[in-house]
């Protein structure tokens, strides 16, 4: 009998040690499950473009179809033997079909027309060579020899440079902005006297591709932000 008692006292001991302990961490647990703080980490790289896309405009104005016609396609020929030469090759040329506008037809023309028709004619290289097509760029001045003048294609056709490989990146630049997101964490953690726990949520990055500035578009900015989550405990 007094053997029981002594069981059962021991018994209930190690319950309310074990009930004191659970009591404990559910507490802790309580005080720390808003313990969090949320960081940005940025990673960048600077990388040349890896295609170009030349939209090289020609017009003729005139009051003859049939001789404006045959004025753009000896201009047309003349500047894809230009591109040829110069080492684009032929499947990165495309020629589109020339737009005409009838300048007696316009809505709002008021002056005399003295040239009815213009017509446009637009030659698109599409290379990822861009810098042979950045070198042809500089040797326009030989088609002006030729009496060939290459107008700006405007908003509607601008010069277009491209970073197309950025997807082999990614994972690099990701995992480079989680330790830089991670590094700010733990400086807060220290500020804070707190130690940096797990990770409770973080999203893949926004990735972005800018030019690096106005004047080289063909030099890109590739960004990434990403936004982690951590926990902290004492």
């Amino acid at each position: 009998m007094k053997e029981n008692k002594v069981l059962c006292a021991v018994i209930l001991a190690l319950g309310i040690v074990i009930m004191g302990f659970a009591l404990k961490q559910g507490i802790d647990n309580f005080t720390n499950k808003d313990r969090k703080v949320t960081v940005k980490g940025l990673a960048e790289r600077e990388v040349d473009a890896d295609k170009v896309t030349w939209p090289i405009q020609t017009k003729e104005i005139g009051n003859d179809l049939g001789e404006l016609y045959t004025r753009i396609n000896s201009t047309n020929s003349a500047v894809k033997q230009f591109l040829l030469s110069n080492g684009i090759k032929a499947e990165e040329i495309n020629i589109n079909a020339p737009t005409v506008i009838d300048m007696s037809a316009e809505r709002y023309q008021s002056n005399p027309v003295t040239q009815r028709y213009n017509i446009t004619s637009t030659i698109t290289v599409t290379s990822n060579n861009v810098k042979q097509v950045r070198q042809i760029m500089a040797k326009q001045g030989e088609l002006l020899k030729q009496g060939i003048a290459i107008v700006d294609g405007g908003y509607e056709n601008p010069i277009r440079y491209e970073f197309v490989a950025f997807q082999k990146m990614k994972p690099e630049m990701i995992t480079e902005a989680i330790e830089n997101a991670e590094k700010t964490a733990q400086q807060f953690a220290e500020n804070s006297h707190s130690v940096l726990n797990k990770i409770i949520s973080a999203d893949q990055g926004q990735f972005s591709i800018e030019n690096r500035d106005e004047n080289t578009p063909y030099i890109k900015k590739v960004r990434v932000v990403t936004t982690v989550t951590y926990s902290l405990k004492d």
